[in-house]
């Protein structure tokens, strides 16, 4: 009951004494198999003080595959990174490597964007 109050944010008090707040639920998609996933690797330098970054988009599932597959990508890459928003990014231009690293995992993955 200690942590009832995090469940029920943005209602503060009701008069109506029949009152259930409903919390959202999250729909989660499943996810894709490697070979139906169509992945675009681009590189972003926007809104990141002239510093690169690998962006890659069109993951379909789950947050925890999409986390687990930043990992990866992180790890054969030896660089930081994070995923948010459904996007994987990656510090620096590693898109060759990336991609190369995303076909080997069998997916579909292809260049995008400009340079």
């Amino acid at each position: 009951m200690a942590q009832d109050w995090k469940e029920r944010l943005g209602v503060v008090y009701s008069t109506n004494s029949d009152f259930e707040y409903n919390k959202e639920e999250k729909e989660e998609h499943a996810t894709l198999p490697n070979n139906q996933q169509n992945l675009k690797v681009f590189i972003d330098r926007k809104q990141r003080k002239g510093k690169s970054v690998s962006l890659i988009t069109g993951f379909v599932g789950s947050d925890e595959d999409l986390k687990t597959l930043g990992k990866l990508l992180k790890t054969k890459c030896g660089v930081g990174g994070t995923v948010k928003n459904g996007e994987i990014i990656i510090q620096g231009d590693f898109r060759e490597k990336i991609i190369d690293i995303l076909l080997a995992e069998g997916y579909k993955a292809k260049k995008a964007g400009g340079n």
